[in-house]
């Protein structure tokens, strides 16, 4: 997937939502974040990328960057250039480089600090990468959601 050229203005939408991001974290009790319980949540995902990944792939599965990789799912198991759920980061043919994966490992991070609230604080934070906290502090770049440099 190739970056595509970001509109005018759009890092101070970034920032804000990032902000926007924090405020809700202040709003989550304390113990489900980083802790047993989202440990538990972490588990789970996983063990659904392991399922989902091992039940599609037709390419190599590897352990890179602290996640499991599969690859070789067909385009409609999986969103954009690839998905992580939990430890899993599960895509298509290409051999993911180690730029996406250090991006994909930021979301291995949110997975272990959200547990099973992070598909639901992903999906408030909408499918616009621009405007989604979790992309942007992944590192949009990395991502390949805008151009690096």
């Amino acid at each position: 997937m190739s970056p595509r050229r970001p509109p005018v203005g759009w890092q101070a939408a970034a920032e804000a939502a990032v902000a926007r991001g924090r405020k809700i974290d202040r709003l989550l009790p304390g113990f489900l974040l980083d802790s047993p319980i989202s440990h538990l949540g972490y588990v789970y995902g996983t063990a659904v990328g392991w399922v989902w990944g091992a039940l599609w792939s037709t390419g190599r599965i590897e352990r890179r960057h602290g996640l499991w990789v599969f690859r070789g799912l067909p385009s409609w198991a999986f969103a954009r250039g690839g998905v992580c759920t939990g430890g899993c980061y599960l895509t298509g043919d290409a051999d993911p480089d180690d730029r996406v994966l250090a991006h994909e490992a930021v979301h291995r991070r949110q997975w272990r600090r959200y547990g099973i609230l992070m598909p639901v604080l992903y999906a408030l934070a909408g499918r616009d990468p621009l405007r989604n906290r979790f992309e942007i502090e992944a590192g949009l770049a990395d991502g390949n959601y805008v151009p690096r440099g």
